[in-house]
């Protein structure tokens, strides 16, 4: 059983790997992502892609994965308030074999509990040529030696396969009572503007289901577990809760083409994220109403028909509290001279 202080600075390990079909791919993106090019192979040949490739929330998704089963499960781990950044760097595509790389940069005791430490992991999920196609930085506390934390209990935590099955009773994502705006162009983004994007009721169906797929802890798999963890209840998996963010934003998306009259301002790819941050656990029950906010722009350098536009990223319970944000950019076309 890996604790605290088995961690040192410098240390690399490589995980085991995974096999991802395109039937991987449009099941997840189904869900989460459904735009075409990870759910139609014929029409993301016309995309800016020009194939199927995975959503960047199922590379994260898998990642998260690798890490459960090759050290997480048996360790004291305790879970991780955020993730400092993910770039991705190369899409994910049908039959990639794909496994993790652990770095530990630099461990540290908490000062407030000091029970657990706190270690900082480079995360890498690469391909068969050994490409990274996500690198990712954060932090996950661990019990220390002799503090009575115990590993997480066990139990067939991994029986079920990466492809994600949707639960019977499904969830419905709940647009927000105010009609979309149309697509804006890069020029036409205004600094300030906020749109709730949707919301969804995380039950325990949704959370069990994400979680047996790609973050198959007790404490976000089994009722009787999380009651002895730190939630005290069934808790969403953070990837869930970014997932879904992902889902409201293309919900929206879809509203915003459907009221736009004329040539549509088209967005491009996500070069990755910073900041994200789960400030309070996902609870079964919870109802999380997601918002975007345009904060900065910039004209691109290397594609002078694009622009970047960066957003701050939320999801707020029903109590009002904020559980989830995280600070994101994508690229968006220029208006056409």
């Amino acid at each position: 059983m890996l604790q605290f202080e088995d961690f040192v600075a410098g240390e690399s390990v490589r995980s085991h790997s995974i096999a991802v079909s395109q039937d991987d791919i449009i099941a997840f993106a189904s869900r989460f992502d459904a735009q075409d090019f990870h759910t139609d192979p014929e029409a993301a040949k016309a995309s800016f892609v020009g194939r199927l490739i995975g959503s960047g929330w199922h590379s994260c998704s898998l990642l998260m994965r690798l890490m459960a089963e090759s050290f997480l499960l048996d360790s004291t781990g305790m879970g991780a308030p955020g993730i400092e950044e993910v770039k991705w760097l190369r899409p994910l595509l049908p039959g990639d074999v794909v496994t993790a790389r652990r770095t530990v940069i630099e461990t540290k005791a908490s000062r407030s509990r000091p029970e657990m430490g706190l270690v900082r992991f480079r995360l890498e999920l690469l391909n068969r040529r050994d490409e990274p196609l996500l690198e990712q930085t954060n932090w996950i506390m661990f019990g220390r030696r002799d503090s009575g934390i115990a590993q997480q209990p066990k139990g067939d935590w991994l029986a079920h396969s990466v492809r994600y099955e949707r639960p019977v009773h499904e969830s419905p994502l709940e647009a927000p009572a105010e009609a979309p705006e149309p697509t804006r162009f890069f020029e036409e983004l205004e600094i300030g503007s906020r749109h709730e994007l949707g919301s969804l009721v995380f039950t325990a169906e949704e959370i069990i289901a994400f979680a047996r797929s790609f973050d198959p802890q007790p404490f976000h798999m089994d009722e009787a577990a999380a009651r002895e963890s730190l939630f005290g209840r069934l808790a969403a998996s953070g990837w869930h809760t970014a997932a879904v963010w992902m889902a409201t934003m293309v919900s929206h998306r879809k509203r915003q083409l459907a009221a736009t009259r004329g040539r549509e301002a088209r967005l491009g790819p996500s070069p990755g994220f910073r900041n994200l941050r789960w400030s309070k656990p996902v609870l079964a029950g919870d109802r999380i109403t997601y918002f975007s906010e345009v904060v900065d722009k910039r004209e691109s350098a290397s594609r002078p028909q694009w622009g970047l536009f960066f957003h701050r990223n939320t999801g707020i319970n029903q109590h009002g509290e904020e559980v989830f944000s995280f600070d994101g950019c994508v690229f968006v076309e220029r208006k056409p001279v």
